[in-house]
């Protein structure tokens, strides 16, 4: 089998650099293809009209240049949009386009948050969720990765204010391509997004934890923590076994120590099994320790999976004792919930619609 080409969307202003010195091509023609495939987007070597014919043809012999086409779109009415994606080698991927709510920690209801995946499915086999049914595939490459903001923007007509590693896959699992992708994704030769606004969100890798700290990218940190002490995370969260809550929450002080922003806790809420006021007073003392903020998300139901999401009571409960203990906390109901939008649902289904025809 032909080995495949790098992608021209996981470069670097430096890697393009490096290749045109290779190709004795003056240096600032880095910039001029960057230009046109962040400001410009366009969509073909051929669109890239200021690079010589000569030029383009070397791009063509040492790099691909598509995208993964959108099979299949579906909305919500919250107007969620979640978005299926079919690769080069015919997996699937999803990306979720999320618009805020004004309850959200102050934020204004005009920021649209993206959901984006960093695997084709997942090893982590955390309980909840759906992207590791299947098991894990493969990583994506930076552009995969890259790609899905690209094509989402192309598709809404509108830029995205705010990424987050949250979709399929654990990013940190996948270091090199979430570095490369975020520097691509942050740098104002890229899509120039603030470093503020993107959210790397993690089931607890804890070496990647620090790891990702000791690197100058000013982003946020999401930690998918789902239970507050060892006992009821375990069932949850499997990779708790290997790095538990201990471990887990001295990896986020020493994030802390690096970082400016807050690291936010994510926490669905599955009937009576770690919706009890005892867990959120574990998750109070914990958010206290770190000055987290706490997401609270009703549980989406999975096929196949048995837990249901709490009632609107036990969900007002829980939150109330987190405001008593004046912790930053907040509920995020019925985003997409009538879509599957919960990680992998989409792909899933559409895998098996495709077996049964």
């Amino acid at each position: 089998m032909t080995p495949l080409l790098p992608h021209l969307k996981a470069q670097t202003l430096g890697t393009l650099q490096d290749w045109l010195a290779t190709q004795n091509e003056p240096s600032f023609r880095a910039a001029q293809i960057l230009d046109w495939i962040y400001a410009k987007r366009v969509v073909s070597l051929e669109g890239m009209t200021n690079l010589s014919v000569a030029l383009r043809g070397k791009l063509a012999a040492s790099f691909r240049f598509d995208s993964p086409p959108i099979v299949l779109k579906t909305g919500s009415h919250d107007t969620t949009r979640k978005l299926l994606y079919q690769l080069h080698d015919g997996r699937f991927i999803e990306s979720v386009l999320i618009p805020a709510t004004p309850a959200e920690f102050g934020e204004t209801s005009s920021r649209r948050t993206l959901c984006v995946s960093s695997q084709v499915g997942c090893a982590y086999g955390c309980k909840f969720c759906a992207s590791g049914l299947d098991g894990w595939t493969r990583h994506l490459d930076a552009s995969e990765i890259v790609d899905q903001i690209l094509q989402t923007e192309a598709f809404a007509g509108e830029r995205i204010q705010n990424i987050v590693f949250m979709g399929m896959g654990e990013p940190l699992a996948n270091f090199e391509n979430l570095t490369r992708a975020l520097s691509i994704i942050n740098a104002p030769w890229g899509i120039g997004l603030g470093a503020r606004h993107i959210t790397v969100s993690t089931s607890g890798l804890v070496p990647q934890i620090r790891q990702l700290a000791d690197l100058p990218l000013q982003i946020r940190l999401a930690i998918s923590l789902h239970g507050a002490t060892d006992e009821v995370r375990a069932q949850i969260m499997p990779v708790n076994r290997k790095y538990p809550l201990d471990d887990l929450l001295d990896a986020c002080a020493h994030w802390q120590t690096r970082k400016k922003q807050f690291i936010t806790f994510e926490y669905i809420l599955i009937d009576h099994i770690n919706d009890t006021l005892e867990q959120a007073q574990a998750l109070a003392t914990h958010a206290q320790r770190l000055r987290a903020k706490v997401n609270l998300i009703p549980y989406n139901t999975v096929e196949g999976l048995t837990w249901v999401r709490p009632s609107i009571a036990r969900q007002d409960a829980f939150l109330a004792v987190l405001k008593a203990r004046n912790i930053p906390a907040t509920i995020r109901r019925e985003k997409g919930h009538d879509i599957d939008a919960a990680c992998g649902q989409l792909r899933l289904r559409h895998e098996k619609d495709l077996v049964a025809t």
